[in-house]
Parts: structure tokens; C-alpha cells; sequence
């Protein structure tokens, strides 16, 4: 076990992480390699941290792993990247059973390949009865998108007189969204050292934690990981509360 371990608090672990992957290209470009060397090399750290999340006993763990602003991409690349996610889906499959893993997505899905969307569905699919952790991979995502398409149900039940517009609020909204049934995160990690959220859960990330990291994603490993964790232990989550009223209220 990690002496890092000593210093985190496994009864005040967040129930909910996630990351945005980002500097996969920036850390192969540095190495004078393509920057699909630095995807495969970020496929590790998945591997790594989704291993850590059991280990500890994160129950969600949600991943940006391909942005709906991602399509924009030279084809040479979006193409690698399919093909390393459909390659971690097949490889892992046997872990995700083994370890009680369960697989969910979100985001625009029609627009994956139909080699990589059928791999997923299986995935999902042979996944679905576990329940020790839930990794959902956030692909052809977009945050705004996601609302949007929420808004236009939403207006849609309103026209159709399903719904009155006093009906509407914020636990219904959040019934439309991809992320249903998933409570919002606790913590975003975002790697790479950029400091932005990049249409990544605009609505669920409202009173997350966040962690900017300048490690790029590939050295984004179990140790850092656990560092990140024990920073997250350290903050007062006070959701619009003063430190006082928390303090009294442990009391």
C-alpha cells in the first residue's frame, strides 16, 4: 500500500470523480513522437486510476474521452483514437467483470463508428449488473448539447401537455440529462495544465471541487492521484453555507 494511503481519509472519499484527460499530444510531441503514441500511453493511466477508484472504493468515475468539439480533428487521429478506445473496451472487459466495473456513456453515441459503437454496447451491455463502480466514458460529449437536448424535451412535453411549466425544476431538468441516475461529481481533476472546463458537465460540475493539474494525462498515475484526493480532503465543501454553520452542524 502507499504511504499516501496514511494520509487519506477513506470514510471522506468523494463519491463521485471526474477528469478531463487532457495532454496526451502535448506529452508525445515532447517525447518527438506522434500523437497517438501519447493516446496509448494515456490508455495506462485509464487503466491505472479506474484501478485505484476500486481499490479505494470510489463508487463513480466519469472520463472525457472524446469531446463532440473532438470531430474537428485530423482524420488520421480521430481514426487512431476509435480504434484505441474499441482495442481498452475489449481488453478490459474481463477486469470490468472480475472487479464488479460497470460501463455507461454519455454524449451523442450515434456518431461513433459502428465497429466502436457495437463494442460499446456489448460492453455495456455484459456490465450492467455490477455495481462496485461505475465508469462512464464521456464520448462525442458535449456540455451544452446535452442541455439543449434536455430544453427541447422539456418543451416538447410542455407543448404536447405532459408537463406544466411549474412543474419544471432543477430535479426534473436533471432527469433529462445524460447523466441520470449518476449523482453530480464531487471532484473534476482536469490534467494537462490547462485551466478551463471545455463543455465538460456545465450543469452537474455546478458545486464540484476542482483540481487543475499540470501533470500531462500519461503521468497522471496512481501517486498523483491519491495526492489529488488528500488536497480534496482539505477543502470545506460549504454549498452556500458559512464555515461556521458546517462547523456547528458536526457538532
Amino acid at each position: 500500500m502507499d504511504n499516501i494511503l496514511d494520509s487519506l481519509d477513506l470514510t471522506r472519499l468523494p463519491r463521485h470523480v471526474a477528469i478531463i484527460m487532457d495532454g496526451n499530444g502535448r506529452w508525445a510531441k515532447r517525447q518527438m513522437k506522434p500523437r497517438l503514441f501519447g493516446h496509448r500511453a494515456g490508455a495506462e493511466s485509464v487503466r491505472d486510476i479506474v484501478e485505484t477508484c476500486r481499490e479505494i472504493g470510489i463508487e463513480y468515475l466519469t472520463l472525457y474521452a472524446f469531446s463532440s468539439e473532438n470531430w474537428r480533428r485530423p482524420q488520421e487521429e480521430v481514426s487512431g483514437l476509435m480504434s484505441i478506445l474499441q482495442k481498452y473496451l475489449q481488453s478490459e472487459l474481463r477486469k470490468m467483470l472480475q472487479n464488479s466495473i460497470r460501463l455507461c456513456s454519455i454524449g451523442n453515441l450515434s456518431r461513433l463508428p459502428a465497429f466502436v459503437r457495437e463494442t460499446l454496447e456489448e460492453t455495456i451491455e455484459q456490465t450492467k449488473n455490477n455495481s462496485a463502480l461505475t465508469l462512464t466514458l464521456a464520448l462525442s460529449y458535449g456540455g451544452r448539447d446535452e442541455i439543449v437536448r434536455a430544453v427541447r424535451s422539456t418543451a416538447n412535453c410542455c407543448l404536447d401537455g405532459q408537463l406544466q411549466v411549474e412543474d419544471i425544476d432543477e430535479k426534473y431538468f436533471s432527469s433529462l440529462l445524460d447523466t441520470r441516475g449518476i449523482p453530480d461529481p464531487d471532484l473534476m481533476i482536469r490534467t494537462g495544465g490547462e485551466a478551463r472546463l471545455s463543455n465538460f458537465l456545465l450543469w452537474q460540475l455546478s458545486y464540484a471541487e476542482i483540481c487543475f493539474s499540470d501533470v500531462m494525462w500519461p503521468d497522471f498515475r496512481r501517486t498523483i492521484f491519491l495526492e489529488t484526493l488528500v488536497d480534496y480532503q482539505r477543502r470545506e465543501r460549504r454549498f452556500g453555507r458559512t464555515g461556521e454553520q458546517l462547523r456547528c452542524q458536526s457538532r
